[in-house]
């Protein structure tokens, strides 16, 4: 272990626990003036941010990274606004911290209530995508938490640049620049010193491969919430709209195919009669299908033999698993299988299975005739997301500002005793 290292993590570890305690007593109007300026920086900075992206997406075309993966490193003008927007749309919304929930009066004559506080100290670990500096920022801001941020080594420049953005907002406003901390250093032993300082971190939060996961996982002795992979499923149902069914499919699958909430696996009826069409609107798409026997008697010789590693796999690219079900017991039992519960969607018109699906589908957010790329902080409301957490706690599914609170008993009293 590196002794530098190790100081150097936790010396930034413990600025972010004490600057944790003073941001928890910000008022909504201060976090608020804090995300304006940050919103309004990253336009102004645009040119400065893009100029810095494009070194990692020099690197990235250097070691010959997918396609996928350079969209996802990429930050356009467009992006950056985007970013801009969601910071602006966060400190829109209502502030949870001190918010009084469940209070009653209990016969002793006490009042017992739940107060919403931050949970102190949040360290998030990711991979690729930099906007999610901006995102956890933004969110963690107005959450009252403090956050320290390890990105991947393929977006260090973007990453930098970000949170000098951030950093010079909060200066500018007198705040502790320790309440948004990045890990600059690219060193591979920084994360499991990270995930061992549980005198100052309250909870780790994970998005990036498995290997990582896997590895971090085993190593934390912080509570860790993980955004794992997402292989998700479309099931299209014998009763499914043709017109839906192809727009649904091609969405979840073309539009993004590098996002964890992009469809990998397509699981149709056999009963449902339109098949060639929905498999021919994701080839025109240039989608690789990769089919099971009956898939590929469709379209011999254009669908490949698809083999037991590709059910269940996270393609992130223009290639897609497609396999021909008998029913919808089949869908549900193949999805509970090989899903690594993010999300699943059912193509139906037919009531009693679009709830049969809902009910049976074990995964943290499950769709009845709706694109699986909705899955997203942003699309349901939430401004922004820590990310995706496939796991029941602490969170589950797009985590927001209220995933990054717990609640605390309040108790009123006038001088009870027991």
């Amino acid at each position: 272990m590196d002794v530098s290292n190790k100081q150097y993590i936790e010396h930034l570890c413990r600025k972010a626990k004490e600057s944790s305690r003073v941001l928890a007593n910000y008022s909504t109007v201060q976090k608020n003036n804090l995300l304006r300026k940050i919103a309004e920086s990253l336009r102004k900075k645009a040119d400065y941010i893009i100029s810095e992206n494009r070194k990692d997406l020099a690197a990235a075309k250097e070691e010959s990274l997918s396609g996928a993966m350079v969209d996802r490193l990429l930050l356009s003008e467009e992006r950056i606004a985007s970013m801009a927007a969601s910071v602006l749309e966060i400190a829109l919304m209502e502030d949870p911290v001190s918010r009084i929930e469940k209070m009653t009066t209990r016969p002793s004559g006490i009042r017992v209530g739940q107060m919403r506080v931050p949970l102190g100290v949040v360290a998030v670990i990711y991979e690729s995508r930099p906007n999610v500096t901006v995102d956890i920022a933004a969110l963690c801001i107005k959450s009252g938490n403090a956050a320290i941020l390890r990105g991947g080594r393929e977006a260090i420049h973007s990453n930098r640049a970000l949170h000098a953005v951030i950093r010079d907002a909060m200066v500018e406003l007198s705040v502790p620049e320790s309440c948004v901390t990045f890990i600059d250093r690219t060193d591979r032993e920084l994360v499991p010193i990270l995930v061992t300082m549980n005198t100052y971190i309250d909870i780790v939060v994970l998005r990036g491969g498995e290997s990582l996961i896997k590895t971090v996982t085993a190593e934390s002795t912080i509570p860790v919430i993980k955004h794992d992979k997402g292989v998700c499923h479309i099931f299209v149902d014998e009763s499914a709209d043709e017109d839906m069914a192809n727009r649904i499919a091609v969405n979840a699958k073309v539009q993004r195919p590098g996002v964890c909430n992009a469809m990998e696996t397509l699981l149709i009826h056999k009963n449902y009669r339109h098949k060639e069409s929905l498999l021919q609107s994701l080839l025109d798409q240039h989608v690789e299908i990769r089919g099971c026997e009956k898939t590929a008697a469709i379209f011999p010789g254009r669908v490949k033999p698809a083999g037991e590693e590709d059910w269940g796999f996270e393609f992130l690219d223009l290639i897609l698993a497609v396999k021909i079900v008998d029913s919808i017991q089949s869908a549900i039992e193949h999805i509970a299988r090989y899903s690594s519960n993010h999300s699943e969607a059912i193509v139906t018109s037919d009531y009693l299975n679009a709830e049969r699906f809902l009910k049976e589908v074990d995964s943290s957010a499950v769709f009845v005739n709706a694109s699986t790329r909705f899955h997203d902080g942003g699309e349901f409301g939430l401004g922004a997301e820590v990310g995706i957490s496939t796991q029941k706690l602490h969170a589950r599914g797009a985590m927001g500002m209220e995933g990054l609170t717990t609640l605390k008993y309040v108790v009123y009293g006038k001088g009870e005793v027991r």
